[in-house]
């Protein structure tokens, strides 16, 4: 029989931040926003301790005063390395592996019975917290949903010890009667209020309603899901991978008024799209840009706007996607406002190996040059940790009072940034 495994980090960024920090056990961890902005990711502690998802850290002082946290600004490329080691690991104890998220990833198991399926979940979990440091919770069942819910139970009952089996029709029954609707992997907030107002607090509740029912009133998605709860494989595997558009987008700091300061930020949300394009090996052939101003400041005046440039030719390279979304920018920025949010949407993904160049676009050749310049370039943020080599519109022209250039600053503030331990030299961890 056909068996579905979801491992799942623990408290991802966080538990990225206690591996070399091992003297965070125990204390509440949060994790910052880009720019400082919010908390995005909470240890188990900070959630006991009632801090917030959202929180601004402005706010984290005044409502939590006596409460000693930790703070980490957001360190990407700390937690894509790690993960990715996880990942590693993974991938090597099942035979199909399919990378769901950063810190996701579907197994399938085939020709194991409830015992050996237990046994292999513990064994990898903590193969996992031994070789890199990272707690995973895995739950193995016979749908792609059954086993998300049963990495909740994982995760969050001790006893379960990292690993929750649901293989039969008893243990099915018990877990959707406590697993609340709300978490059931596919139910969104528009979803999740209707629940509510038919009186639907459990997956068990959502079971009870006729399939007829649940088609019409969610649709096939909906129908999908209470499937999948009834114990029917339906979700497809080529599902668990490769976004059909892909949005970089960051609120500023403060205010934005000048055009060279919001064409760093927009520069820096294109490269973050062109770099995630390749990582799932895709090219875009459309580049959309938006830029608003602080609809909440009624003092100030009020300006929002957006347009996009499709590509002859599909394309993934950090200059040619930066060179588009700076095009969008010239055409829709506009004198006298104070901006406060920019972004990079791309679209018309498609597979980078299925390029089909077009025979009105004559700068082929251009287009090779640009691939082979951003294979070197990543082989070298590779190798020397990532922003070793970027776009020089990618950072701030800091100048002094006369308007003379003194040097260069990030783009993005990271006040309380860690260390990437695992990949840059000049950071390795010291022991004395």
């Amino acid at each position: 029989m056909k068996m579905y495994a979801i491992c799942d980090c623990d408290n991802c960024y966080c538990s990225c931040e206690r591996v070399f920090r091992p003297d965070l056990a125990g204390k509440p961890v949060v994790v910052l926003s880009n720019n400082d902005g919010c908390v995005i990711a909470r240890s188990r502690e900070a959630k006991a301790a009632g801090i917030p998802m959202g929180l601004p850290y402005y706010q984290l002082a005044e409502r939590f005063p006596s409460l000693d946290v930790a703070v980490f600004s957001s360190n990407y490329e700390l937690y894509g390395d790690i993960t990715r080691r996880v990942m590693s690991i993974i991938r090597s104890e099942c035979t199909e592996f399919y990378r769901y998220s950063i810190d996701e990833a579907f197994c399938v198991l085939e020709d194991m019975d409830g015992e050996a399926l237990k046994a292999w979940g513990e064994r990898l979990s903590r193969k996992i917290l031994k070789w890199v440091g990272m707690p995973v919770s895995i739950g193995i069942a016979s749908t792609k949903t059954l086993a998300k819910c049963a990495d909740y139970f994982a995760k969050y009952y001790p006893g379960y010890n990292h690993c929750c089996v649901i293989d039969t029709e008893a243990k099915r029954e018990k877990a959707l009667k406590m697993f609340p609707v709300k978490e059931v992997w596919g139910i969104g907030r528009r979803m999740r209020r209707q629940l509510e107002d038919m009186n639907i607090s459990t997956a068990w509740d959502l079971l009870q309603k006729p399939q007829f029912v649940v088609r019409r009133q969610f649709h096939l998605p909906g129908e999908r899901t209470w499937l999948e709860l009834k114990g029917v494989d339906c979700v497809p595997l080529d599902e668990m991978h490769g976004k059909k558009s892909i949005c970089t987008s960051r609120s500023f700091p403060g205010t934005v008024k000048d055009f060279d300061t919001l064409k760093t930020h927009v520069a820096n949300d294109a490269a973050k799209c062109s770099e995630k394009l390749r990582k799932q090996g895709s090219v875009c052939n459309n580049v959309m840009v938006f830029i608003d101003t602080n609809r909440f400041r009624d003092d100030l005046p009020q300006y929002a706007n957006s347009t996009d440039l499709t590509l002859l030719t599909p394309v993934n390279s950090t200059q040619e996607v930066v060179g588009a979304a700076v095009q969008c920018l010239r055409s829709i920025y506009r004198e006298g406002y104070q901006y406060k949010r920019a972004g990079v949407i791309v679209t018309g993904i498609q597979d980078a190996s299925a390029i089909q160049t077009d025979f009105m676009d004559f700068d082929a050749l251009r287009h090779e040059k640009m691939q082979q310049i951003t294979t070197a370039t990543d082989g070298i943020n590779l190798s020397n940790g990532s922003e070793t080599v970027f776009l020089g519109c990618q950072q701030y022209r800091q100048r002094d009072e006369r308007g003379k250039s003194i040097g260069f600053r990030d783009a993005i503030k990271h006040q309380f940034r860690s260390k990437s331990y695992s990949l840059r030299r000049k950071e390795f961890l010291e022991v004395r």
